[in-house]
């Protein structure tokens, strides 16, 4: 493990480059993270999209998370757009997941299975 004079020193903006990744070191308009970050998560997926209803950390409000969905993240988007669309609520993307304001597993697990996807119901 580095020390931390070393995980905080590092090259940050540069006459030459402009502002560098703190990562890679390379510059911003070069570096390829995000790419290799959503191959390795997009490699990680078993082809099962997952459905689930969570209210932990939101005052008690539900929200229906779509996990699983082998799409790329601008792809996931415009699919969430529609799904949102659909049920007539709001919602984002976060790092992979949909999430859709209120319960409507039945309403994404037709829309989803007509689409093509394998859907499982998970959790409560």
């Amino acid at each position: 493990m580095a020390s931390l004079r070393d995980q905080l020193g590092g090259l940050v903006y540069s006459t030459e480059h402009g502002k560098t990744c703190p990562d890679c070191r390379a510059p911003i308009d070069e570096c390829r993270c995000e790419d290799t970050s959503e191959q390795a998560r997009l490699a990680t997926l078993d082809g099962i999209v997952r459905i689930r209803r969570e209210t932990n950390g939101r005052k008690g409000k539900g929200v229906t998370t779509i996990s699983g969905i082998p799409l790329p993240h601008g792809e996931l988007k415009t699919l969430a757009k529609t799904l949102k669309q659909r049920c007539g609520t709001g919602g984002a993307v976060k790092e992979g997941v949909i999430e859709i304001q209120g319960d409507h597993r039945e309403t994404l697990r037709d829309a989803l299975t007509s689409m093509g996807y394998q859907v499982k119901l998970a959790g409560g």
